[in-house]
């Protein structure tokens, strides 16, 4: 599984709407309204590695409202779910 995390500034007009249109795109898992410089985080997972691009350029920097983002891609994952799951297997 690939993971990117995108911040993304919104124009005004779109505070409203962004959100759910974000989490609608095919590899978003996640999205968040955030305080700060930013004004929304989105969590991508997907399977293979060009799908990034894919989704975050071809899909999500193409929805009315987006107007600045940063990606970062992840080089590991880390969750405390998925730890917890891992040890509980068989309890």
């Amino acid at each position: 599984m690939n993971h990117a995390i995108v911040l993304i500034k919104a124009d005004r007009d779109a505070m409203a709407t962004l959100g759910s249109a974000l989490v609608e795109l095919e590899g978003v898992a996640e999205a968040y309204t955030v305080t700060g410089e930013w004004d929304f985080v989105a969590v991508v997972r997907v399977r293979r590695h060009e799908q990034l691009a894919e989704t975050i350029t071809g899909k999500l920097l193409q929805l009315p409202g987006v107007a600045v983002t940063q990606t970062m891609v992840a080089f590991e994952a880390f969750s405390r779910h998925d730890l917890e799951a891992m040890f509980s297997v068989g309890s």
